[in-house]
């Protein structure tokens, strides 16, 4: 059991996870990195949590959730309040704002996840707006205003923490039994249910799990950017996530990783072009779709193995040429 966690490819992922840290945290404290890229740096990660969390529901189990903002909106102003209006600890706030998330993902998945498709996709629509008109609605949180005065908890340790205990967790529940239960719902519900499996259970349990680090990735977010708006929370921030599942691949967690860094760069960039910032965004994404509709790396992941036998075919000491692909 010990043996596989010793393997070469996860001890150099340790070791190039502890080097980028250091080295981040290093050019932070100097100033070499400044703060329009440490915007960015920690806007890309909280992205990969919110495209991580969202492919366990869109992308293992196969159901279309276009609410995820939503959620998001309830880890952001459930930590705001226990640490702003409360006066309780960071961490605490992080982890009331994840809790009150997934208790929601638990309350809108029994009713609507014993739907399929396009009915599923216009129910969680309908719960992350009904989230922010009623965000606006309440004095306490600030209403239309927004939340103000949020004190900058948010730095580079825990962000970059809390992004690689996503990945991990993730990961590990997609190499799971559940894990492989949820991939068997998506590929054949009838099938699925046939070998004995609770589909509606698992359903759940992957709506719970995307909507509990969702809220992680608003409490990261309330507590960099200082203020909070219901604003930030609506429709065209779930289909900004969704973008980065389907551009990734459908499934592949490593292509959700890749894509949301890669628009988050994207988006940096193109700043400068207010006016043709969402036709090049869009025309891009119109390309990717024609060129490769699965995404970018499809079911697939990327791997250490992969990348080896993919340079060793290049190199002409590989076996079996004609897979050029560099996904395990």
């Amino acid at each position: 059991m010990l043996k596989q966690y010793f393997k070469m490819s996860n001890i150099l992922v340790t070791v190039a996870i502890l080097v980028l840290f250091v080295l981040v945290n290093v050019g932070i404290e100097t100033g070499y990195i400044d703060d329009y890229y440490k915007l960015n740096l920690f806007l890309i990660c909280i992205n990969i949590i919110l495209a991580v969390s969202l492919n366990i529901i869109n992308g293992m189990t196969g159901q279309f959730s276009i609410g995820h903002a939503g959620f998001m909106a309830i880890g952001a102003y459930g930590s705001a309040i226990m640490t702003l209006k409360l006066g309780y600890p960071f961490a605490v706030g992080i982890i009331v704002g994840a809790v009150a998330a997934a208790l929601c993902g638990i309350l809108v998945g029994l009713p609507t996840l014993r739907l399929k498709g396009d009915y599923l996709a216009i129910a969680t629509l309908g719960f992350g707006e009904i989230i922010r008109v009623v965000i606006l609605n309440i004095d306490y949180v600030g209403g239309a205003a927004g939340l103000n005065g949020i004190s900058q908890y948010t730095d580079w340790p825990w962000i970059f923490s809390l992004t690689v205990i996503t990945v991990l967790v993730i990961k590990n529940f997609m190499t799971s039994t559940h894990g492989r239960a949820c991939i068997s719902i998506r590929e054949n519900e009838i099938a699925a249910e046939t070998m004995g499996i609770d589909i509606t259970r698992y359903k759940v349990i992957a709506f719970t799990m995307g909507a509990f680090f969702a809220g992680v990735a608003g409490a990261l977010h309330a507590h960099y950017f200082y203020t909070i708006q219901p604003t930030t929370f609506g429709f065209l921030k779930s289909f900004d996530i969704l973008v980065y599942v389907v551009l990734g691949g459908l499934g592949s967690m490593t292509g959700s990783v890749i894509a949301a860094t890669g628009l988050t760069i994207l988006s940096a960039y193109l700043q400068d072009y207010a006016e043709l910032r969402m036709v090049i965004y869009s025309l891009l994404l119109i390309v990717v779709m024609l060129v490769r509709p699965q995404g970018l790396l499809g079911t697939a992941e990327l791997s250490f193995d992969g990348i080896r036998r993919f340079f060793a075919r290049q190199t002409g000491k590989g076996r079996g040429a004609g897979n050029d692909s560099a996904v395990g």
